[in-house]
């Protein structure tokens, strides 16, 4: 729709019409226009998957690997399948607009959101969430890059100041956006934080570079609730302010433009953006009215997609002979740990979905050996998670008997208006009756062991928990953050214990009043009493030591890897240490399968047989687990990330602001380049990963001079060395050795990936566009090549380059 329509369509409103149109009519829609044929938009969180309107557990959503899986594939066209599937899921659901992906990068290794971002590098961060956007627009679902820029950490993530130089800004923080513009991302969602000191909403990087040097033609949006201010984000390129119908614009805004502070045609430019977004997505003109239709074939196929994500995702990072495993000489397998059976297949936070059919690491591994091996499972010692929301397994709905839980809204004087079975004791938007005064959940738990136990209650407000009619809590918990994630998604948790004796059911109560404000997340919890650690630690030792391999199963819990905090550790946490190394101990076949988003501290990885990363492998998880183990599927991923051996090696560390700042001190040097500039050495390099097969570097074919502001490519001949086919991923790095300006001591450039069969060749031709020769210049307020030898490095890894040479770039 060009402009000159949409200039027409703009000319029949009016200034409130106008106005009305850039605020949320409700938290997930856009105001519609019917005497413009405007229906409204439907928005919904991703990358995971999509959730819809409702926070419902009844209607489920497909789960995707975490984008830190994504970012692990180096695989653009298996990441744009999977952008597809997420169109595919926003049609099913009725929504046009995705809020993913994720382009911030993992600047420190204790940023708690790392499972919604794809890497530490800004090239290959901008390539995935490249890949992401084309596959989920090319269905006509719009995709949204977050969170611009400069939200990399969560401590204080509504206020903190971010503090970076103009140069740090472009080269490092900005790229992966500016990649998104060059891929024609439909909307840019502006952070909370601050940049400079000026807001995100308000900042003056939305003008430029995004809509000005970089040709950005949609819709910027704001995080929800980030607008606070009228007139500063009123006169910046910020377009659509959510959620609604309240915010600082509305009445407020239209009195701006009357007074003469906010200019009418300013406002003209965001209703057309909003207009040409609505254009896109069929929300705009004849046919607006209908939903959109998903193609018949287009779920075809989905579970043996994830599937294949799981495997392709998966990081090997160390194996002495163990892995791939032979069923044939296998007669028991030990499976151990807590999250063998329970494991995490998502991050925390606004991006979560209920999903359905979630194969457990200890299901697949059972499925695949069914008639051919015994399976023996030990969970082992509590990982130190937070106890479960009460559920389907243990759980009866205390009026119908059915699975689960039943919810009722009463009024001020406790009055029923309101009552429905449901499946979890998460219940976070339930529907709300005029007069609701109190949210109730209530069940009948069956428990299947006696002792102490722990129940709990998350929200705001006053609430009240009871078991059999003895009060565990009764107080007024006030919230003392305003941070979406946790008074809408995951409110602080208080819990009580009592002892069960027998196995007798109990009844379980709580109760939470509603506080305007507060949000309407009410999440009640109960487990049983962990064993005890010392024998836990020994009965998995033991089943290890008396069984041809055994697998533990290792991983981050919901509170330690979640929006709205960051870590304060990257410890495992729990006696999960203890429990690989008494494994390892009992058992030289052990493989590890670390089940986190991003890094941890794995002390114990030179003592176990192999290492594994499933990162969060989504509702497939077993399933694509046991194609790896069981060499049905090669482990196809590359570190996304550079994974320390301890805490206290890591360069970059700082995630809490001083005095409301923080400082990026570091500049261009985060992830692989703060190691290499530090002289460290990490656990494992940006990069790194291993499959089933060994590879030999045989040739390379490279430029030695080329043209300012011209690609070239880097070819790379390699020889599969082993025994089976395989993948390899070819990265090329660059390094400016006597350059005029600070430089990394290397950068990466760009891969290609390729198969081959035992014994056989392949090549790989690995482009190397003209932005990885650049910087930028702040005294130019432009990008600069500087002409001379650059170092033409080509690698495994960041830390295992294989091949060197030089390339000559001539001046301008």
């Amino acid at each position: 729709m060009n402009d000159e329509t949409l200039n027409r369509l703009i000319d029949r409103l009016s200034l409130e019409q106008k106005v009305r149109l850039l605020t949320g009519a409700t938290t997930w829609r856009t105001a519609g226009e019917p005497g413009i044929g405007l229906r409204e938009m439907v928005t919904s969180d991703g990358p995971a998957g999509v959730r819809g309107e409702t926070w419902d557990e009844r209607r489920t959503s497909v789960l995707l690997p975490s984008a830190s899986a994504l970012g692990a594939m180096w695989d653009e066209d298996l990441v744009e399948r999977l952008g597809c599937l997420l169109a595919t899921e926003a049609a099913r659901k009725g929504v046009d607009v995705v809020l993913a992906p994720t382009l911030n990068l993992h600047r420190s290794p204790l940023g708690g959101r790392h499972f919604e971002c794809f890497s530490e590098d800004p090239e290959l961060t901008g390539r995935t969430g490249a890949a992401l956007i084309r596959g989920v627009q090319a269905l006509g679902v719009a995709a949204t890059a977050k969170h611009y820029v400069g939200n990399d950490s969560e401590t204080d993530r509504l206020t903190v100041d971010v503090r970076a130089s103009e140069r740090t800004l472009r080269e490092v923080y900005l790229a992966p956006f500016e990649a998104a513009v060059e891929a024609g991302v439909w909307l840019v969602m502006a952070g909370y934080n601050a940049v400079g000191g000026t807001t995100m909403t308000a900042s003056p990087l939305l003008a430029e570079p995004l809509k000005g040097e970089w040709g950005f033609d949609g819709v910027a949006v704001s995080d929800w609730a980030a607008v606070r201010a009228t007139e500063e984000t009123g006169r910046a390129a910020l377009d659509l302010a959510m959620p609604g119908p309240d915010s600082p614009w509305g009445a407020s805004l239209v009195r701006a433009v009357k007074d003469g502070v906010v200019t009418e045609e300013a406002v003209d430019a965001k209703v057309r953006r909003l207009l040409r977004l609505a254009g896109r997505v069929g929300a705009l003109g004849p046919g607006a009215h209908r939903s959109r239709r998903v193609p018949a074939t287009a779920a075809r196929g989905t579970r043996a997609l994830l599937r294949r994500a799981v495997s392709a995702g998966s990081v090997l990072l160390r194996n002495s002979g163990v892995l791939p495993l032979d069923p044939a000489g296998l007669s028991t397998v030990a499976v151990v740990g807590v999250h063998a059976g329970s494991p995490r297949v998502q991050g925390g936070g606004s991006a979560g979905v209920f999903c359905s059919d979630v194969v457990t690491p200890l299901a697949g591994i059972r499925t695949r050996l069914r008639g051919r091996a015994r399976v023996v499972y030990e969970p082992g010692p509590s990982p130190g998670a937070p106890p479960a929301p009460l559920g389907t397994d243990q759980c009866a709905d205390p009026v119908s008997g059915a699975p689960g839980v039943l919810l009722r809204v009463l009024d001020a004087a406790g009055r029923e208006l309101y009552a429905e079975h449901r499946l979890s004791g998460r219940q976070l938007e339930p529907d709300l009756p005029p007069g609701a005064h109190t949210v109730e959940i209530g069940a009948v738990l069956r428990p299947r062991r006696p002792g102490e136990w722990t129940f709990g209650v998350g929200g705001f407000g006053r609430m009240t928990l009871t078991v059999d009619d003895r009060t565990l809590l009764d107080g007024e918990f006030p919230g003392d953050t305003d941070d979406p994630a946790v008074v809408h998604v995951n409110p602080p948790l208080h819990t009580a214990r009592t002892v069960l004796t027998g196995k007798r059911p109990v009844h379980v109560v709580a109760r939470r009043e509603l506080v305007p404000g507060r949000g309407r997340a009410t999440v009640v919890v109960a487990a049983p009493p962990p064993p005890d650690p010392s024998t836990a630690l020994e009965d998995a030792a033991r089943k290890a030591g008396d069984a041809d391999v055994a697998i533990v199963v290792v991983g981050t819990t919901e509170h330690s890897e979640t929006e709205g905090y960051d870590r304060a550790g990257l410890s495992l946490g729990g006696h999960q240490d203890e429990l690989v190394r008494a494994v390892a101990a009992a058992n030289p076949r052990t493989v590890v399968v670390v089940n986190s988003g991003g890094p941890v501290e794995l002390p114990w990885h030179r003592e176990a047989g192999a290492v594994l990363l499933s990162w969060f492998p989504g509702q497939e998880a077993g399933a694509g687990l046991a194609d790896v183990l069981f060499g049905l599927a090669e482990p196809g991923g590359r570190l996304p990330t550079t994974w320390a051996a301890s805490l206290a090696d890591a360069p970059v560390t700082r995630t809490r602001p001083v005095d409301g700042r923080l400082d990026y001190a570091e500049g261009l040097h985060i992830g692989h380049r703060a190691w290499l500039r530090a002289g460290g050495e990490p656990a494992y390099w940006f990069g790194h990963g291993l499959g089933y097969t060994t590879w030999e570097f045989a040739d390379v074919e490279a430029p030695t001079h080329v043209a300012t502001g011209e690609p070239f490519t880097v070819r790379v001949t390699v020889r599969n060395t082993g025994t089976r086919a395989g993948r390899e991923v070819v990265q090329v790095y660059l390094a400016r050795p006597g350059s005029a300006v600070e430089r990394p001591v290397r950068w990466f450039a760009g891969y290609a990936a390729l198969r081959a069969e035992a014994g056989g060749t392949a090549s790989a031709e690995v482009l190397v566009g003209p932005r990885a020769l650049r910087h930028w210049s702040a005294s130019d307020h432009g990008w600069v090549t500087e002409p001379g030898p650059y170092r033409l490095m080509v690698g495994r890894s960041a830390g295992d380059i294989r091949w060197e040479g030089r390339v000559a770039v001539s001046g301008s």
